[in-house]
């Protein structure tokens, strides 16, 4: 009965509120106009057929899709179809590029998700008839979840994290998302205490499947790209990537970079060059402007390398190279010796760390690490990671002369890949076992 009562509360204010969403979309498109593209998806309407009876992934943006390549190609490799929905367009044009040959046949479409009303999920549904929905980490939409329901669609959690932060406030203040999580048909999850959490607030079907980006591709061209610009970047000189840096945390950042240059030069050693790379590329202006300020050489991806990664300047006397681009993170890890990874000194917490690691590249980040639980807690255990409590903490780290540890990182990447397989695996178990009549039911 509440939960009926949350329903019908939240269909009313999705009817007040959808014109302040039109209203960011039209706002987000004036600096992007692929917010607005293709609009009447998002009410699910189509222009072109979706593949029929395929398998749906949900991806909110391009971190949510990588982390699925693994397994997406897998599910083509075999013949199955693909639908994959996006709410960024930054996920949207990633997986367009990643899959054009898949949807120019016909196998695999790439298209908005729908707002989250049922009317709207309604008509996706009747547009694609997916086997199993499988939305990526944790998307808890209400109409999204009781409109597969209706459809008989199994909707499984894939790749799915509860971390402690939202675990918590989801059992003392929000028990709406109790209540949703709950009629999920199940989960495919990274780790056995991610699947002790789901169990609590009463998920059924929770199965452990790993964490899939460590499955991910490593794009070959951005590796050997990084390989032939290294030894151009003075060879002494250690070379630190901050990789998906934050604004609540860019102060920290600048700040760190100068004093440890300055300390550097100060005791006559070369001082490490840097790789900045903002997660957001709104902030690229901003922090190449807060570094400059602080009195930092400052080159810019977009005006030292050309469109194949071949430097167009010198500027290895320089302090910091900006990333100021999309889709090259591998190209920035793999020219790093150690990477800082971004957000863990938010309460927002750090961004992931099995890119870096996958690259054999040790990792720091801040103390927040609550999103990243698994497999940070692992990684910190292994040795292969660790979170610093503040700036002078890390100041510290970065003075703490690096070590080999490419074999302690090979035996953690060891302990967990497989996932794509794994999953794979649960999915077959879910639509070749169990009719849609029965979920439905």
């Amino acid at each position: 009965m509440k939960l009926t009562l949350f329903m019908v509360f939240y269909r009313l204010l999705w009817a007040l509120l959808l014109p302040l969403v039109l209203l960011y979309l039209w706002r987000r498109g004036r600096r992007d106009p692929d917010y607005t593209g293709q609009l009447s998806e998002r009410f699910g309407f189509y222009s072109a057929s979706l593949p029929q009876q395929a398998i749906w992934l949900h991806a909110v943006s391009i971190g949510e899709t990588r982390s699925a390549i693994a397994l997406i190609r897998r599910i083509l490799a075999r013949g199955d179809k693909v639908v994959l929905t996006h709410f960024t367009p930054a996920g949207r044009r990633d997986s367009t590029r990643q899959f054009a040959a898949e949807i120019a046949s016909g196998q695999m479409a790439v298209v908005w998700a729908p707002f989250d009303m049922l009317w709207c999920y309604r008509r996706f549904f009747r547009a694609c008839q997916p086997q199993i929905g499988l939305p990526l980490e944790v998307e808890v939409w209400p109409a999204m979840i009781y409109a597969a329901r209706a459809a008989g669609v199994p909707l499984y959690m894939c790749n799915a994290q509860y971390a402690p932060g939202p675990f918590a406030r989801d059992r003392k203040w929000l028990p709406f998302r109790r209540w949703c999580i709950a009629v999920f048909a199940g989960a495919f999850v990274k780790s056995q205490g991610q699947a002790e959490r789901f169990a609590l607030v009463g998920l059924k079907n929770v199965k452990v499947t790993g964490e899939l980006r460590f499955d991910q591709p490593v794009p070959p061209a951005l590796i050997a790209a990084a390989q032939e610009l290294r030894p151009a970047l003075a060879p002494e000189r250690e070379i630190v990537a901050i990789a998906s840096g934050v604004e609540g945390e860019e102060d920290l950042y600048v700040a760190v970079l100068s004093q440890h240059i300055a300390t550097c030069r100060a005791a006559g050693r070369p001082a490490p060059f840097f790789i900045y790379v903002p997660r957001a590329p709104e902030r690229f202006d901003a922090v190449a402007a807060k570094l400059q300020n602080a009195g930092l050489s400052v080159c810019r991806r977009s005006d030292v390398l050309d469109a194949a990664l071949r430097p167009v300047t010198a500027f290895e006397d320089q302090d910091v190279l900006l990333g100021d681009s999309l889709g090259e993170m591998f190209f920035y890890l793999s020219l790093a010796d150690r990477v800082i990874v971004g957000g863990g000194f938010t309460l927002r917490g750090a961004h992931n760390i099995i890119e870096p690691l996958l690259l054999k590249k040790p990792v720091l980040t801040g103390p927040w690490v609550w999103p990243i639980e698994f497999p940070f807690t692992e990684a910190a255990a292994a040795g292969v990671a660790m979170s610093v409590a503040d700036q002078d903490a890390l100041l510290h780290a970065l003075n703490v002369p690096l070590a080999n540890q490419t074999a302690q990182i090979d035996a953690f990447l060891a302990q967990h890949i497989g996932a794509s397989e794994r999953t794979l695996r649960e999915i077959d178990a879910v639509i070749g076992g169990t009719s849609k009549t029965n979920v439905a039911q």
